[in-house]
C-alpha cells in the first residue's frame, strides 16, 4: 500500500466494524447456549472466522448473511469432536478462549496457529486450567499446538491473575461452565469485561464486584439476540487522523465506550484532545455511543498503571499520536506488547524513526519526544494488523508516499479500512 501525505482534512460520518472482542464471545456463547442465537454487526474478517470455522467443524450450524449470523446452539454438552486440528490462524483469542472451553468437552482435541501464534506464550493458560484439573499441553508446556485430553473432573479454583490479560480471564470462566463449585478470579488491574457481560447475557450466574469474579458452574446458557457495538480500536485510528490533521471534523457512530475499553479516550482528553461521546446507551449490557472527534493540538503525557489493561491494544496509534505532540510521552507497564502478533514495542518505535521521530524503547513501554513532522518511508508491518493500521495514519501526515509492506495483514480485524480511511478524506 502506497500512502501520500495528506493534502486534504478529514471530514464526514462514519461506522467501524462489530467489536472483534465481543464478535468472538458472541459466537463462542451462542454455539454452546440452548436455542437459537441472533447476532448483528458481527465482524466478518479473518480471526472470526477463524471461530466461526472452529465450532461449525464441532457441528454447529451457523448461517451467515453479510454481519448476520444465526446459530442453532448445540447446548453445554452438544458439541462433537472436529476431524482435524482446530487452525486458529493469528487468532490469540480464538486459542485462548476454545482452550478454556476445551478441557471440559468428553473428546480430545488440538490447536494449532500460524506461524506467529505458534511463538506466542500459552502458558498463561495452561498453568490456571490444569490447576482446575484440565489436561491441557504445549511445547515445552508453553507453545502451540496445544493438545487437550478429556479429563474425569474440573474444580472451580481461587485465582489471582499474575498478568493483566483479559483472554487469560475469559479462558478461565468458559471452564468454568463445566467445573464443580465456584471459581473466584482477582484482577489486580482492569482488563476488558466483555466475557462478564456476554455471559450474564446468556444466563450465567456470574458475579463481578469490584476487582473480584466469582462464578458457579452449574450455569445454564440460552439462545439471545445480540447487536455488536463498533470496535473502538478499530475507531482509534480515525480519532487520531482527525486530531492530528488540521481542519478535521468527524463523527463515529455507534461505538462500544465499555469503561474497560476506553483508556484511549482518556489519554487523549489529557493530551489536550477535542471529542465528545454524543447519544449514549446500552444494547446486551454495554454502553454504546456516538465519537465527535475535531482537529487539536497535543500535547505529551505519561501512561502506566492500571490503565493499560484499558488501551493496550491501542498503543500503536497512542504511539503516532504521541510522536507529533509537543512534549514527551512516556508509555510504562506496557511489557504485554512484547506478546502479541509482533513485539509492538520495538516494531513501531523502529518503523515510527524512521520516519523521522524521537522515540526510545523501553523494556515494558517507550519514551517518545514530539517532532513538528514525519516523513515519507518504506515501512514494515510485521504482519500485524495494528501496526500497518498505525503507521497508515503515521503516512498520512507525512511528507511524500510511505509504502506500508505486508498491509495486507488489516484483514485479520478490519478488511475495509481503508476504503474507509480514504472516503474521509475532502
Amino acid at each position: 500500500m502506497i500512502i501520500d501525505g495528506v493534502k486534504d482534512k478529514l471530514v464526514g460520518t462514519i461506522k467501524v466494524p462489530g467489536d472483534k472482542s465481543i464478535s468472538h464471545r458472541a459466537l463462542i456463547l451462542g454455539s454452546i447456549a440452548q436455542g437459537e442465537t441472533t447476532i448483528d454487526n458481527l465482524l466478518i474478517a479473518e480471526d472470526t472466522t477463524r471461530t466461526i470455522d472452529s465450532f461449525k467443524a464441532m457441528g454447529v450450524n451457523i448461517q451467515l448473511d453479510g454481519s448476520r449470523a444465526l446459530i442453532d446452539g448445540v447446548g453445554i454438552h452438544g458439541l462433537r469432536k472436529p476431524i482435524e486440528p482446530i487452525n486458529c490462524g493469528n487468532s490469540g483469542t480464538t486459542m485462548r478462549l476454545l482452550s478454556g472451553l476445551l478441557v471440559g468437552q468428553k473428546f480430545s482435541s488440538s490447536l494449532i496457529g500460524d506461524t506467529s501464534l505458534m511463538k506466542r506464550p500459552m502458558d498463561r493458560i495452561i498453568i490456571p486450567l490444569n490447576k482446575m484439573g484440565a489436561n491441557i499441553k504445549g511445547i515445552e508446556n508453553r507453545y502451540p499446538p496445544l493438545v487437550i485430553m478429556p479429563t474425569n473432573r474440573l474444580m472451580g479454583i481461587h485465582y489471582p491473575m499474575p498478568i493483566a490479560s483479559a483472554q487469560v480471564k475469559s479462558s478461565i470462566l468458559l471452564s468454568t461452565l463445566y467445573a464443580e463449585g465456584i471459581t473466584t478470579i482477582i484482577e489486580h488491574k482492569t482488563t476488558r469485561d466483555h466475557t462478564e457481560r456476554m455471559l450474564r447475557l446468556f444466563g450465567s450466574n456470574i458475579r463481578h464486584r469490584g476487582n473480584e469474579i466469582a462464578i458457579n458452574g452449574d450455569s445454564k446458557l440460552y439462545g439471545k439476540s445480540v447487536y455488536i457495538p463498533g470496535d473502538i480500536s478499530s475507531a482509534a485510528y480515525f480519532i487520531v487522523a482527525a486530531l492530528l490533521i488540521k481542519g478535521s471534523h468527524i463523527i463515529i457512530r455507534d461505538v462500544g465506550i465499555n469503561p474497560t475499553r476506553t483508556g484511549i479516550l482518556s489519554v487523549l482528553e489529557d493530551m489536550g484532545a477535542n471529542i465528545k461521546i454524543l447519544n449514549k446507551r446500552e444494547t446486551n449490557y454495554e454502553p454504546i455511543g456516538d465519537i465527535e472527534v475535531k482537529h487539536s493540538q497535543l500535547k505529551g503525557v505519561t501512561i502506566s498503571g492500571d490503565m493499560m489493561g484499558t488501551l493496550i491494544d491501542e498503543i500503536p496509534i497512542i504511539a503516532v499520536a504521541a510522536a507529533l505532540a509537543k512534549g514527551k510521552t512516556t508509555i510504562e507497564g506496557a511489557e504485554e506488547l512484547k506478546h502479541k502478533e509482533s513485539n509492538r514495542i520495538n516494531a513501531i518505535t523502529e518503523e515510527l524513526n524512521k520516519m523521522g521521530a524521537h522515540i526510545k524503547a523501553l523494556p515494558d513501554g517507550m519514551v517518545l519526544e514530539g517532532v513538528e513532522e514525519l516523513k515519507s518511508a518504506t515501512l514494515n508491518s510485521y504482519n500485524d494488523h495494528r501496526i500497518a493500521m498505525a503507521l497508515s495514519i503515521a503516512a498520512l501526515m507525512a511528507k511524500g508516499k510511505s509504502h506500508i509492506e505486508g498491509f495486507e495483514c488489516i484483514n485479520i480485524s478490519y478488511p475495509n479500512f481503508y476504503t474507509t480511511l480514504f472516503s474521509l478524506l475532502q
